[in-house]
């Protein structure tokens, strides 16, 4: 099986050769691989990386403003200011373009981005460079996480509790957006496409954000009309949802998920071995391989018996798991450990 027919396989739980593999990783971490392996080296191909490869398409749109050296603005109008922390640089968000909206008028006021300033024509080509060896991936659909970044997370946490039709208003904006967005992506690419994201971030390390009524009244019916979307489309839906989520997934199950990342084992509820038998049958994990502790701070032989752990309980029959990082790599993780950590996968994740 070459890349691309190993992770279909996977998300359609089909017999494998071998467990497959994905990365996700911050730009620090991959200057640090590219450095290793050498300039114009493939480092999915040295890793003996399967890969989910991504498009989009380029922005259009009126020219966004000028932003001060260490910051930027999005066609959003969310501001973010680079931030060096001890486990990297990252764009901290700093400024939240409907925080102070108070009333519907004040929210249609805000100037929405326009499905017009999107060049979706030089989609094809990329997404048919890249089938040739590997699964394209092309959308990004997450209403309640584009809540919290519209509003902030506090405020956007109370909105449904205090101002729900302001709150119903706000999100079905957004929605809107994203729908009539990826329906010119999907149509543009027509059958190009493997698998699109409809994700969020209902989960923390200890619990859910939200309570499934608030989910189920505000945000699941926002999820159902873009998993249709995809399916419509013949496009696997790929669901990001960190920490502990356990309570959701049934409803996201049903909803039609079909891959589920990105499956942080250490929080409360989810353990491997028991999403493995109550869900196992009906959706594909992606992820699992612990970067806060074992990544970063582990021996290479601890990455290895953590990449042993993955695929004894996510890939214990033999499909059904694509194994990465339950988040992106952080710029704090050893070499030897990512070396370690795709090797093992290479050698202990065969089945045939």
């Amino acid at each position: 099986m070459n890349s691309r027919e190993r992770i279909l396989a996977a998300i359609e739980h089909k017999t494998l050769d071998r467990i497959p593999t994905d990365i996700w990783a911050t730009p620090e971490i991959w200057e640090k691989l590219q450095l290793h392996f050498g300039e114009g080296v493939d480092i999915l191909d040295q890793l003996h990386i399967d890969g989910i490869l991504g498009v989009w398409p380029s922005y259009t749109g009126p020219t966004l403003p000028t932003m001060p050296e260490g910051e930027s603005i999005d066609f959003w109008g969310m501001r973010r200011k680079r931030v060096r922390h001890e486990s990297g640089t990252y764009d901290e968000q700093v400024y939240y373009p409907l925080e102070a909206a108070t009333t519907i008028d004040e929210v249609d006021a805000y100037s929405w981005p326009s499905v017009d300033w999107f060049n979706y024509d030089s989609l094809r080509s990329k997404a048919e460079e890249i089938r040739e060896k590997r699964v394209v991936m092309c959308g990004y659909m997450a209403p309640f996480y584009f809540h919290n970044l519209l509003r902030g997370l506090e405020q956007s946490l109370v909105d449904p509790l205090l101002e729900p039709e302001l709150t119903h208003h706000i999100v079905n904006r957004i929605s809107d957006f994203f729908y009539n967005h990826h329906r010119r992506i999907f149509e543009s690419c027509d059958g190009l496409i493997d698998v699109a994201q409809v994700t969020d971030d209902l989960g923390s390390q200890t619990g859910p954000l939200i309570s499934m009524e608030i989910y189920r009244e505000f945000y699941a019916p926002q999820h159902k009309r873009f998993i249709d979307l995809c399916h419509k489309f013949g496009i696997k839906v790929f669901h990001h949802d960190d920490g502990s989520i356990r309570p959701f997934i049934p409803d996201l199950l049903d909803m039609g998920i079909d891959i589920l990342n990105p499956i942080q084992w250490t929080c409360p509820g989810m353990d491997m071995k028991q999403l493995k038998a109550d869900f196992g049958s009906r959706v594909c994990f992606h992820g699992a391989v612990d970067n806060q502790k074992i990544l970063p701070f582990g021996t290479p032989e601890e990455v290895r018996q953590e990449v042993r752990h993955c695929i004894d309980e996510l890939g214990s029959n033999g499909s059904g798991y694509i194994l990465a990082p339950c988040h992106n790599i952080q710029s704090n993780t050893p070499l030897e450990n990512i070396l370690a950590m795709y090797d093992e996968a290479w050698n202990y994740g065969k089945l045939s």
